[in-house]
């Protein structure tokens, strides 16, 4: 059913649509959350949260989401729990600070992924190779056929730089990454 369909229906037809949003959505947003150490109920807090805002958004507003439905309510969700867990880390107490911490290393690593994505495949593997895997140049030369560690070098450069693009593009700053 289209957004337009679900603005333009009756009240019953609205109900049935968004159980099936609540059936075919909420198991993926319950795995998200319980594998981001959440649990059942904090998981149902957040989908329902969302439904809200996408209720409000497409049927209040007639905002249709390009990505679809499902992919919308996934990215509110997803919002939703991660801006949660951010208030929550900087609320906790200083005797937990080692769980805090790792949370925000878990953010961070989660946004600096997202932009090593949009590099594209050679760039993320180029970088894992060299920054985790601790390749050397010559390794890395011959791991990916550049000509010489020269080539290798710049190539590794030019990533950096792609990386560096996403983040100025999306005007985000040193502190979204370790705030």
């Amino acid at each position: 059913m289209k957004v337009i369909e679900v603005i333009e229906a009756s009240e019953t037809t609205r109900e049935v649509r968004f159980t099936q949003l609540y059936l075919n959505i909420f198991p993926v947003v319950a795995r998200f959350i319980s594998r981001n150490g959440g649990s059942l109920e904090e998981a149902q807090d957040t989908f329902q949260e969302a439904l809200l805002i996408y209720y409000e958004k497409v049927v209040i507003n007639k905002f249709e989401p390009t990505c679809g439905d499902k992919a919308y309510i996934l990215g509110i969700s997803r919002n939703i729990w991660l801006k949660g867990q951010e208030k929550s880390v900087k609320t906790e107490s200083l005797g937990n600070t080692d769980v805090s911490e790792n949370l925000v290393d878990q953010l961070a690593s989660e946004k600096l992924w997202l932009f090593l994505q949009e590099a594209g495949k050679k760039c993320m593997d180029l970088l894992q190779s060299f920054y985790y895997e601790q390749l050397s140049m010559r390794e890395l030369s011959s791991r990916f056929g550049f000509g010489s560690e020269r080539s290798a070098t710049v190539q590794k450069y030019k990533c950096l730089e792609k990386v560096r693009e996403q983040v100025q593009t999306k005007s985000l700053t040193y502190e979204d990454f370790v705030d």
